[in-house]
């Protein structure tokens, strides 16, 4: 029998507590945080909890159970406000840039791989064959009761006929499906170069931008078949990457690890560039057709065609990204600035 959580237990106990699945890329990318940051946590599998306790609304993974405000728990989603609200309350061991320009960066690549790379991930996942058939077998084992065969193979069909339908939501058709695997394809080519010089996206020390990709590579480099045969005959370090981040605990960071501001890779450049050539005219395209009214997102990216439904939670992820520009000092910002110039991703902030 599962045991029962009470909200008074997590307030007594003050251990921290989530809910999530090893399925759910920003589950992995927020355990992966804690334990770099030597932050004592409590992962409750998904399905696998009774009690006094709030849900979130809708019910997304992870879901944290925090103290708000009147001292109750609360239950909170986003992953990036979560990673800043730690960054505050455990201040050691960082995953921000001291530099606040780069800061910025690294907010900006974060970003990316959690609303752009996931479009490869859940394309992948739920538009090949093979990969629907390993998702509907396994990941129903991951958050459930012990069942038989007949048991696993209904909780399957209920996985897949529930999220097929979601790639319209995520961008992924017939389509865009061909935009999202080139993009997929370069994003693996620039970040195994940058991997052949630094051991994280900036430098010696991994940033939220290196555990944003994580999350999604434990399903596009680890996982799903389809994606996970183009990463390794594409990406060999890139999949070893993966399987390295998942426990950073005992490593020992530097203040002089980051990068310099000054003095960034061109590897790094060319996937801020990558960002500007797709994620840019999206958040944008999105941002218009949600300001408008409209039904349909209906632009062009990397030359072709993009259509999806418009998702009303990217206009408060460009929000982010603006505002953390906005808060630079005007130097630093134009720092930042001569870095974006002419990647596409200085249009996010004109």
């Amino acid at each position: 029998m599962v045991r029962t959580l009470d909200a008074e237990e997590i307030l007594r106990d003050g251990v921290l507590t989530f809910f999530g699945v090893p399925g759910s890329p920003y589950t992995r990318k927020m355990a992966a945080v804690l334990r770099y940051r030597r932050i004592p946590y409590r992962m409750v599998l998904g399905s696998q909890v009774t009690g006094n306790i709030p849900m979130a609304k809708p019910p997304l993974l992870p879901t944290f159970l925090l103290p708000g405000s009147d001292g109750r728990l609360e239950a909170v989603t986003d992953s990036t406000p979560l990673i800043d609200r730690f960054e505050r309350e455990v201040p050691h061991r960082s995953v921000r840039p001291l530099d606040p320009a780069l800061k910025v960066i690294d907010l900006l690549i974060e970003d990316y791989a959690d609303e752009w790379l996931t479009k490869a991930m859940f394309h992948y996942r739920w538009a090949y064959a093979a990969d629907i058939d390993k998702a509907s077998r396994v990941l129903p084992t991951w958050s459930r009761k012990p069942m038989s065969d007949e048991e696993l193979a209904a909780a399957g069909a209920m996985v897949s006929s529930r999220q097929i339908p979601r790639l319209r939501y995520v961008g992924s058709n017939e389509t865009t499906g061909p935009i999202i695997e080139a993009s997929y394809h370069r994003y693996l080519d620039i970040f195994e170069e940058h991997l052949k010089s630094h051991r994280y996206c900036l430098g010696a020390r991994p940033g939220g931008s290196d555990f944003g990709m994580f999350g999604q590579l434990t399903q596009l480099a680890h996982f799903d078949p389809t994606s996970m045969a183009v990463t390794m005959e594409r990406a060999p370090r890139v999949y070893g990457y993966t399987g390295s981040v998942e426990d950073l605990s005992g490593l020992e960071p530097e203040d002089s690890d980051w990068v310099e501001m000054s003095d960034l890779p061109s590897t790094l450049l060319a996937l801020v560039a990558e960002i500007g050539r797709v994620y840019a005219p999206l958040l944008l395209a999105n941002e218009r057709a949600i300001r408008s009214g409209a039904s349909e997102v209906d632009t062009v990216i990397d030359g072709a065609r993009w259509t999806q439904q418009p998702f009303a939670y990217q206009v408060k992820c460009l929000g982010w990204l603006r505002a953390s520009r906005d808060s630079l000092s005007s130097d630093d910002r134009q720092r930042l600035d001569r870095v974006l110039r002419d990647t596409g991703c200085d249009a996010l902030f004109q």
